[in-house]
């Protein structure tokens, strides 16, 4: 047989060792914050007003007691697994084929409903700066074009995405800390509460961990170009603690100072930072809606670089066609992959609205999470290793996991019976799809 004809189609390149490393510590750290940090801050600070008064700053703390064992499990299940794919590989290491798709399909539904949603707000952010853009047209043309600009820089490459999403990073990190660095010296601290008693009811706690969770959630989107990563046993642990350590204290600042600035203002506020910038010096106003635009962006960003990388390993392995298994000669990304992302979450961006796309997205990460937590115990349990370098242990076996799943089944059942059921009605659906590409498997000769 003609050698070259064993060659794969001109263009395209398969199998991870196509893929190139060159994602470091800082760059995977800046993607996790990039991606965590998105459109959840700019809004969460008046819901959490509303539902919980001045003892708001408790959600974020049980928040955090919550989404750093989850990190932690990460790190864990993250430092053993090779291949790109992120909580799709790691459960598919663990559990096998059916719990890899499982894990991968909700995580995608996931994403693409967040990315469309924070499109849509960002599209809110730009018509309260630029009222022209308010109309229908203007504003799908305005997410067109910021979808087009996304695909564009992702298409050239891995390190060029990395750049940029280290740059968003920076733009938009600035302006948050120093708001939250300035503004706790003129906090009026009888409007803060760290006292349990002040919490209006465990209902309202519980029902506010759901919001919370959504605002933390995105380091497993950062996660996913594994394939992609310099000494993943390393990077992995130290970028992900470092990156949600930083984002708790953050958000937990910007709270303190809403909630102290503002006072029971910050409940009614549509652009709660923007309105606490606004009250501490006039055009800081401006300047937030102007961050809060670029941090939405950094978000689509990378979610776009990270959830593209998902769908290429689903392709890669078969449980989508192959063609998103590819990637291109010249730049080495998966092209195919990033249309099949980008082009339903585009279109959902036009058609909906931030709190409608939220839903399900929400309820689906909380599940991934769960299933991530379960496999870095088992994968400990059974000393899975995948690498070369030793991985990153957990410290009391099974507590951190067993933290973890707990607070995720927590967090689940805060939610109503309306998304209970929504969320039942998407995994039955993953499982037909899952039995039909089976079956074809199967028959395929």
């Amino acid at each position: 047989m003609d050698q070259r004809s064993q060659q794969p189609a001109l263009g395209a390149v398969h199998g991870e060792a196509a893929l190139i490393r060159a994602v470091g510590t800082f760059a995977l750290t800046a993607a996790v914050i990039n991606v965590i940090i998105g459109g959840g801050i700019f809004r969460m600070p008046a819901a959490l007003s509303t539902q919980v008064g001045i003892a708001a700053p408790i959600a974020l703390i049980a928040g955090a007691l919550a989404i750093i064992p989850i990190a932690l499990c990460f790190a864990a299940v993250g430092s053993r697994v090779a291949a790109t794919g992120g909580p799709y590989t790691y459960l598919t290491a663990a559990f096998g084929q059916f719990a890899g798709f499982i894990a991968g399909a909700l995580m995608w539904i996931s994403n693409i409903t967040s990315s469309a949603g924070v499109a849509a707000a960002l599209s809110e952010q730009v018509a309260n700066l630029v009222p022209a853009l308010a109309g229908p047209v203007p504003r799908a043309l305005l997410i067109t074009g910021v979808y087009a600009v996304l695909f564009a820089l992702n298409a050239f490459g891995v390190k060029i995405g990395a750049r940029a999403i280290v740059a968003l990073a920076t733009l938009k990190l600035t302006p948050l800390f120093l708001l939250a660095a300035i503004g706790i010296w003129f906090v009026d601290w009888n409007l803060v509460s760290f006292s349990v008693g002040d919490v209006p009811s465990w209902t309202a706690l519980g029902a506010s961990m759901a919001l919370v969770m959504f605002a933390y959630s995105g380091m497993e989107t950062a996660l996913v170009p594994s394939g992609e990563l310099r000494d993943p046993s390393r990077n992995v642990p130290r970028a992900t603690v470092a990156a949600i350590l930083l984002v708790v204290l953050l958000y937990l600042g910007l709270q303190i100072v809403g909630q102290g600035v503002l006072g029971a203002g910050l409940g009614t506020s549509k652009v709660p930072v923007a309105d606490t910038a606004g009250a501490l010096w006039g055009p800081g106003r401006i300047l937030l809606l102007i961050t809060a635009c670029i941090s939405m962006t950094g978000f689509m960003m990378g979610n776009l670089l990270g959830t593209s990388r998902l769908v290429y390993a689903l392709g890669r392995d078969g449980y989508l066609p192959r063609v998103f298994g590819r990637v291109t000669e010249t730049h080495r990304v998966p092209m195919n992959a990033l249309i099949a992302h980008a082009t339903p979450a585009w279109i959902l961006a036009i058609a909906g609205s931030f709190d409608t796309l939220a839903l399900i997205s929400g309820g689906a990460i909380c599940l991934v999470y769960g299933l991530v937590s379960f496999a870095a115990w088992w994968a400990q349990r059974k000393d899975l290793r995948e690498r070369g370098d030793a991985p990153f242990v957990l410290p009391g076996g099974p507590v951190i996991p067993l933290i973890a799943v707990a607070s995720m089944v927590l967090v689940v059942f805060t939610l109503t019976s309306k998304e209970l059921t929504a969320i039942g009605v998407a995994l039955a659906a993953l499982v037909a799809i899952y039995a039909g590409l089976h079956l074809n498997r199967k028959r395929a000769p």
